[in-house]
C-alpha cells in the first residue's frame, strides 16, 4: 500500500509520536520514594523529589533495566554510555524549575515496532502489515500534577508523580492515518506491558501519548507540525488527529499558515485548541546535569537481561503460524496478552484442532468477554472444557449452534475446582438439553424426501440453476428436526436426492 493510499483532500497525513510510559519499578527514577498511584496527595514525595537544598539523585537500576527490556525487545541499539541533561523550563509543578531527562546520548537507539493495519468489513477487509521505525527511547523522570477542579480562585499542587519514572519513545514521522497511529499506539501498549515494564494503565496517566501532526501536498517537504499531548485512550487519539488534520487542511486551504504549536483535545467538543506555542530544544536549554555520572551499561548486564525477556509477540505469532499452521492475522490477534496466548496454547494441548480454537476464542470467547468487561485471565470456561466442546463440534455430536448454547450454560456456571469436572460438563449439558445431531441416516433421508415433495417451487428452483433455493430446502429440513439435523449432512443428502 503506497502512501498515496492515505490522502486526505489530496494531502499527506505525517505523524511522529512521542509516548511516554510510566515504569513499573517501586520507587522513583533518582529517589527511594514509592510511585504506588492512588496515595493521598504529596505523601509519596520525599526531600528528592521536592528538591530541597543539599540532596542529590541516585539513579535507580531496575528503571535502566526496562529501558533495556525495551531497546532489546524492538531491536534497538542499547547506549554502553548515555548522559542525563537537565532540561530547563517552569511548571508550578516541576519542583526543581527542571526536569532530568535525556537529550544528546539516550539509552536506545533506533528499532522499530510493526503491525497489521486493518481496514473495511467482512468480505472487503483488507490488511496490511506496517512498520514504524524508532528514533530513540530515554530516561526521564515525571513532573508532578496540578489540581484545578478542587478548588475556587487556586490551584492544588500533587507533587506524588514528581519523579516517577519514564521512558519516552520517540518515532520517526512514519504513520500516514490516524487509524495507523491507533495500531501502532496499541501495538507499543501491548509490547510495553507484554515485557512488564508498564502497567499500561491509560486512565491512570501510565501510558500517554503525544502525536506530531502535519499535512502536506505528495513530493513536498515536511509541513509544520502540532502537538497533540497527552492522548490517554485510544478512541480519543482517533477523533483528536483526525480533527487536526480537517483543521489543518482547512487552515492550508484558505491561505492561512500552520503555526508550531503544542494543543490538547478536547473530548466533549472534538476539536483541539493550542495550549502554547510549540517549544524546541534551544528553549530548554539543555546542559549535563553535574549530580549524575554518565549511565554505563556494561554488555554482561544487557545479556543478563536478555535472558530474562520473555518470547515476545511477534515471534510468538510466527511460532503459531509454522507449529499449529495458523494464517498470520489469527496468530497476530492471538498474541494480543501472554494470557490469550497461553489459553489458546492449553486448549490446543488439550485435544481441540489449532483452527478451531482460534475461530472460537477470537469470535465468541472474545465477544462475551467484551460484553462481560473481563480479561481472558478471569474467563470462566477453561481450557479444557473449550477443548472438549470443540471436539464435539468436530466429531458431528452437536452442531455449531448448539454449541454455543453450551458454552453458555458452562459460562453461567462458572469454574469448576477441578478442571476435569467442568470438562465432563460438556457431555452432561448436552444430554440434558437435548442438543445431541441427529446422526441417522435414514432417518434424515426420509425426511428429506418429505421437504422435497412439499417444497416444489425451491426444487425447481435448484434444478434450475438456483443454488440459493438449496438454502431454504436445508432450512426446511432442520426445521423438521429441531435443529438437530447435521447441516453439512443435510446438504450431501439433498444434494443426491436431487441429482446435483
Amino acid at each position: 500500500m503506497s502512501h498515496a493510499s492515505f490522502l486526505v483532500q489530496g494531502y499527506e497525513v505525517v505523524i511522529g509520536f512521542e509516548t511516554h510510559v510510566q515504569l513499573s519499578t517501586r520507587s522513583k527514577i533518582f529517589s527511594r520514594a514509592a510511585t504506588a498511584f492512588g496515595a493521598a496527595p504529596n505523601t509519596q514525595a520525599c526531600a528528592v523529589d521536592l528538591a530541597l537544598p543539599g540532596t542529590l539523585p541516585v539513579m535507580n537500576r531496575a528503571a535502566v533495566e526496562c529501558a533495556i527490556r525495551f531497546g532489546l525487545a524492538v531491536g534497538a541499539y542499547i547506549a554502553p554510555r548515555s548522559v542525563f541533561a537537565r532540561k530547563n523550563y517552569f511548571y508550578p509543578d516541576l519542583p526543581k524549575g527542571y526536569q532530568i531527562s535525556q537529550y544528546e546520548i539516550p539509552v536506545v537507539h533506533g528499532g522499530e515496532l510493526g503491525f497489521f493495519l486493518e481496514w473495511g468489513k467482512g468480505a472487503d477487509t483488507q490488511r496490511l502489515w506496517r512498520t514504524v521505525r524508532l528514533v530513540r527511547a530515554h530516561l526521564e523522570e515525571d513532573a508532578g500534577k496540578s489540581l484545578h477542579e478542587d478548588f475556587h480562585g487556586m490551584s492544588g499542587i500533587d507533587l506524588n508523580r514528581a519523579g516517577t519514572p519514564l521512558l519516552e519513545i520517540v518515532t520517526e514521522p512514519d504513520i500516514r492515518s490516524s487509524a495507523e497511529a491507533v495500531a501502532y499506539a496499541k501495538e507499543l501498549h501491548k509490547l510495553v506491558t507484554w515485557i512488564g515494564i508498564c502497567d499500561g494503565n491509560m486512565q491512570e496517566g501510565s501510558f500517554r501519548c503525544d502525536a506530531n501532526v502535519s499535512v502536506r501536498r505528495p513530493g513536498q517537504p515536511l509541513g509544520t507540525r502540532r502537538e497533540i499531548k497527552n492522548l490517554n485512550s485510544f478512541k480519543f487519539m482517533q477523533q483528536a488527529i483526525d480533527y487536526e488534520v480537517r483543521w489543518q487542511i482547512e487552515q492550508l486551504e484558505e491561505g492561512r499558515a500552520i503555526e508550531q504549536a503544542t494543543v490538547l483535545f478536547d473530548p466533549d467538543s472534538g476539536q483541539t485548541r493550542a495550549m502554547r506555542s510549540k517549544e524546541d530544544a534551544a528553549d530548554y536549554r539543555y546542559f549535563p546535569d553535574p549530580d549524575l555520572p554518565p549511565l554505563v551499561i556494561a554488555h554482561d548486564w544487557v545479556e543478563r537481561v536478555r535472558t530474562t525477556l520473555p518470547e515476545l509477540p511477534r515471534a510468538m505469532a510466527q511460532r503459531f503460524v509454522q507449529q499449529y499452521g495458523l494464517p498470520e492475522y489469527d496468530a497476530a490477534l492471538l498474541t494480543q496478552s501472554p494470557a490469550m496466548a497461553a489459553y489458546f496454547e492449553a486448549t490446543v494441548a488439550a485435544g481441540a484442532a489449532p483452527k478451531a480454537a482460534s475461530n472460537w476464542i477470537m469470535v465468541e470467547l472474545a465477544r462475551r468477554l467484551n460484553a462481560a468487561d473481563l480479561g481472558i485471565e478471569a474467563c470462566p470456561v477453561i481450557p479444557q472444557a473449550l477443548a472438549v466442546l470443540l471436539g464435539r463440534v468436530a466429531d458431528g455430536t452437536v452442531s455449531h449452534a448448539a454449541a454455543k448454547q453450551v458454552f453458555d450454560a458452562l459460562w453461567a456456571e462458572g469454574p469448576a475446582a477441578d478442571p476435569a469436572a467442568q470438562a465432563a460438563r460438556v457431555d452432561a449439558l448436552i444430554e440434558a438439553k437435548g442438543l445431541k445431531q441427529m446422526n441417522d441416516t435414514g432417518a434424515l433421508q426420509a425426511i428429506v424426501a418429505q421437504v422435497i415433495a412439499a417444497n416444489e417451487k425451491n426444487v425447481a428452483e435448484y434444478r434450475a440453476g438456483k443454488e440459493k433455493a438449496l438454502n431454504a430446502l436445508v432450512g426446511q429440513v432442520m426445521k423438521a428436526t429441531q435443529g438437530k439435523a447435521n447441516p453439512q449432512q443435510v446438504n450431501e443428502l439433498l444434494r443426491r436426492a436431487l441429482g446435483g
